[in-house]
């Protein structure tokens, strides 16, 4: 859910109680800069830190920002995970760190780190970091422990009250009338029996809520009788079920509480059947929320089967310990763990990461096939959404099958690049080329990945070293594929080194070697065009690599000044491109026609051609693209004589160049565009309105700022 500014998940059930330490949460937000929060697990510290960030955002001009931690599984991820939370997509070859710092470094903001306690040493160091060159960054954290970080204020939590107030027994009757909302607490003896079920798990709101599930299967009376007596019983030392918890929270600080909630989780894994604690355990691998193909996928398995899979997963929604949102299944991280202890124990370990792991090596084989195609946008946020669970998988498949590993890191490496992943997307290529020989297509794909990373981090002398090795391979392999995608990498490397003719006549000249049809008719495109105009037939989809190599051809022409067979070419392009329902090559066919009728003095269609290519990009989350597209819309609008609009828009426009890390960026032809665009501004309004428009385009929301350039209405 979007607030005013920044993320925060939403809330899916109602808050109970909590005033006080609410109370004493804003005080900590307001006088303190770094705050954690601290429990032991099932207490409701992420609940307590949603509403608690949500009623702290509005003092945040830079807003109110999550990160969920729960699903690191080790702390490689953790400067990526935190980026990605922030909003900072770094396209540069600085450190990680680095560039977290620098993005930080003026904002007034809120950083929520949800769930640090197993990345307790990373996260201190980090929040370290981040807290002395960002004077203006307040960071709250919940963990079980506290971090030790210099200067933490450390805010306890305890579980609900049970005796004089009636904030236990009121969650307890909220979560039994979501589960069926004709159910409550009107019988004889009801209340009293859940008010004893709530003194017995000691306020836990966890253990309450699984408690509260167990309703559907016995009346409130008989519940408040087992757990009487499943309580009641001697703690056995040698009893699995009450061991199985121990790495839970530190028992010495909180050993009654920690051991109820350890025997309610065991309570609740005894009441389900046997094929729900095994899907319980083979869950715990996914590391995102999920759907009910991938749970299939993952979990199907011996006794376990599709149809199995989907009764037993509801069977856990039912019982509280898979969450449902109305579109995707999640697991509390204190019940994922429990279900990796039970994992462990039944030797599932290697097996259930063995599917995990085909699962997503086959995302990756249909998100890459479905690329060029109507889901383009689909797979794309699919891909994305999946970030740590794709990680997880190739770090495994390096291990174990290094093949698998090789193809998934050249399936999803462009995908990654896309989307700001640069760093994953050139560190995965690169060890899963050094892990074990890789021939034919592979071996191309993941090297022209990394030349692709390379590129849109600025290196371009390794883009062209991996450019010039792609050509080599494809050639020798007889790959046309491979030779379009090389001859991309190529020729928008030298577009960048300033070079277009030279990225033309290579561009063209594999266009050319690489046509299946018939060369009696003028060029592919022009008889697709053609074919299409004429309604001649169905015309087929091009690939994404010759779609891309199209593309190259249209900025070398503009670079070159031939802007009328430019312009036909890049209107032939976005044709091709609707028809396979292509977004990416699509949106820069529209920046690229931007481009040109800007160049030819058209800056009315030159907006509109803007437009539609942020409007594309936005859809993709592609931060550098929407960069390129609100440079142009800015010069176009500047040329029609809106100066203070032309300059919130460009000062929005280097929002986004500093959120991929990068100055502007771009072919050489852009740097006379920009000036052009800043002096007709300034001219316009001043020099004085210029500057507050623009400033005020740089200190907007990204969301604000590019909703308010994509409203087509002149502001003179």
């Amino acid at each position: 859910m979007m607030t005013k500014v920044g993320f925060l998940p939403e809330e899916t059930s109602s808050f109970v109680g909590r005033r006080a330490e609410l109370a004493r949460l804003d005080t900590a937000l307001t006088t303190r800069r770094m705050t954690t929060l601290i429990g032991p697990g099932g207490v409701g510290k992420t609940r307590l830190a949603v509403r608690a960030a949500r009623a702290a955002a509005d003092r945040y001009p830079d807003g109110a920002w999550w990160a969920d931690l729960s699903p690191l599984y080790d702390d490689a991820l953790l400067l990526p995970t935190v980026s990605d939370a922030v909003g900072l997509a770094d396209h540069t070859l600085r450190m990680p760190v680095e560039a977290l710092c620098e993005w930080l470094s003026d904002k007034r903001l809120l950083l929520v780190l949800d769930s640090a306690e197993h990345l307790r040493a990373p996260c201190s160091h980090l929040l370290a970091e981040l807290l002395t060159t960002s004077p203006g960054l307040t960071v709250l954290v919940t963990s079980r422990q506290p971090l030790a970080t210099r200067g933490e204020h450390v805010v306890r939590i305890q579980p609900l009250p049970v005796d004089g107030a009636p904030d236990a027994l009121q969650l307890f009757e909220d979560r039994l009338r979501a589960g069926d909302p004709h159910a409550g607490l009107d019988a004889p003896g009801d209340r009293a029996a859940a008010a004893d079920i709530c003194r017995r798990l000691e306020g836990i709101p966890l253990a309450i809520e699984l408690a509260a599930a167990g309703i559907g299967r016995h009346t409130v009376a008989q519940l408040a009788t087992r757990i009487g007596t499943r309580f009641d019983a001697p703690v056995d030392a040698e009893d699995l079920t009450a061991s199985r918890l121990d790495l839970l929270a530190d028992d010495s600080l909180w050993p009654r509480r920690h051991r109820t909630l350890r025997t309610t989780i065991g309570w609740s894994h005894e009441l389900c059947t046997p094929l729900e604690r095994l899907l319980w355990a083979r869950l715990t691998l996914l590391r995102t929320d999920f759907d009910e193909e991938v749970a299939r996928e993952v979990c199907t398995g011996g006794p376990l089967t599709p149809d199995e899979v989907d009764r037993a997963l509801q069977g856990l929604v039912a019982q509280s310990v898979v969450q449902w949102d109305g579109t995707r299944y999640r697991m509390l991280d204190t019940l994922r763990e429990y279900g990796r202890m039970w994992l462990t124990e039944l030797g599932e370990e290697r097996a259930a990461a063995d599917r995990h792991a085909a699962c997503f090596l086959g995302l990756a084989r249909r998100a890459h096939d479905g690329w060029t195609g109507p889901d383009q946008v689909s797979w794309y946020h699919r891909v994305a959404d999946a970030h740590l669970d794709l990680c997880a998988a190739l770090d495994h498949l390096l291990a174990h099958d290094v093949a698998g590993a090789q193809e998934m890191a050249g399936r999803v490496g462009f995908f990654w690049a896309c989307c700001g992943h640069l760093s994953e997307a050139r560190g995965y290529a690169q060890r899963a080329l050094e892990s074990g020989p890789v021939e034919g297509t592979h071996r191309t794909r993941l090297q022209w990945v990394l030349g692709v990373a390379a590129l849109l981090q600025g290196d371009f002398a390794t883009a062209e070293k991996y450019g010039a090795l792609c050509t080599a391979i494809a050639l020798h392999d007889r790959d046309d594929e491979g030779m379009l995608g090389a001859t991309y990498l190529s020729g928008l490397t030298q577009l960048m080194n300033g070079e277009p003719a030279a990225a033309l006549e290579a561009a063209e000249r594999v266009l050319r070697m690489t046509e299946t049809a018939p060369s009696d008719g003028g060029s592919a495109e022009q008889r697709a065009t053609a074919a299409s105009e004429a309604g001649g037939g169905t015309v087929p989809v091009e690939s994404a690599h010759r779609l891309r190599c199209r593309l190259v051809t249209v900025f070398a022409l503009t670079a070159l000044g031939r802007l009328t067979e430019s312009g036909r070419a890049a209107a032939a392009l976005r044709r091709a491109c609707e028809r396979g329902g292509e977004h990416w090559t699509r949106s820069y066919a529209d920046y690229q026609l931007a481009l040109i009728a800007l160049l030819q003095g058209r800056p009315e269609a030159s907006a509109t051609h803007a437009r539609a290519m942020l409007a594309g990009k936005h859809r993709l989350r592609d931060s550098f693209g929407i960069a390129l597209g609100l440079d142009i819309l800015a010069a176009a609008i500047a040329a029609q004589g809106a100066g203070a609009q032309a300059a919130r828009v460009y000062g929005t426009g280097h929002a986004y160049w500093r959120m991929v890390g990068h100055p502007q960026r771009g072919t050489p032809e852009l740097g006379a565009v920009r000036e052009t665009c800043e002096l007709q501004a300034r001219a316009a309004v001043g020099d004085e309105a210029y500057q507050r428009a623009f400033e005020r385009g740089q200190a907007d929301n990204a969301e604000v700022g590019l909703a308010a350039a994509l409203q087509s209405e002149l502001q003179l």
